[in-house]
């Protein structure tokens, strides 16, 4: 989706009363971002609208991106909101051969999931975090399983952060049982031109 490096086109100001709906409409798709909201768009805050190619529409906060929308697909997290609030969205794990295909902004296939390192919901709850819990690293992979057109967080094996997020093309069900075919085609991922766009 954003492979080549973009230059932002026309900015405008959001009305208060759409910036209250666009609001409404990210708690609404990531609930567990309810809690942080004022924190990304204070209620007094003036929200930028910025024309990107592709029909692209990129939300932003003086010169920081929050979320982006291709026509109307759901509004998708910049990867620095991702970063800052990282437990807020579902996940899903490649392994380590599939990083360097990913951030070269290659089509996310199936066996870069299924395969030894990668992970994807277990389709059981997620155990209660014990005492000394610290992340549970495996157990952030528990949970229901996603369905096609939500989005998610894509993780690596072996790295602290987030290395893309888009929308699934196919369920996390059919993907562990055809173990082939495209999950993620169009991204946002570390390094692309959305990641390295800078906004005056």
């Amino acid at each position: 989706m954003f492979k080549k490096d973009i230059s932002p086109g026309a900015k405008s100001k959001v009305k208060s009363s759409v910036q209250r709906a666009i609001r409404s409409k990210i708690t609404d798709t990531y609930p567990l971002l309810a809690p942080h909201i004022d924190e990304i768009i204070p209620k007094k805050s003036q929200l930028d609208l910025v024309k990107l190619p592709d029909r692209i529409t990129l939300y932003a906060l003086d010169t920081t991106p929050l979320f982006f929308q291709h026509m109307d697909d759901p509004l998708i997290p910049h990867l620095r909101i991702v970063h800052q609030f990282p437990s807020c969205f579902p996940r899903i794990r490649i392994d380590r051969g599939a990083i360097r295909f990913v951030l070269s902004g290659a089509t996310l296939m199936a066996p870069g999931l299924t395969s030894a390192g990668g992970r994807l919901p277990s389709g059981a709850p997620p155990p209660p975090p014990a005492d000394d819990d610290d992340g549970a690293p495996e157990g952030r992979y528990e949970g229901r399983e996603l369905e096609e057109g939500e989005v998610v967080v894509v993780e690596a094996e072996g790295k602290e952060e987030a290395c893309m997020i888009g929308q699934l093309r196919v369920g996390t069900r059919e993907v562990k049982e055809k173990k082939k075919g495209v999950v993620i085609d169009a991204g946002h991922y570390l390094g692309d031109g959305l990641w390295k766009m800078v906004l005056d």
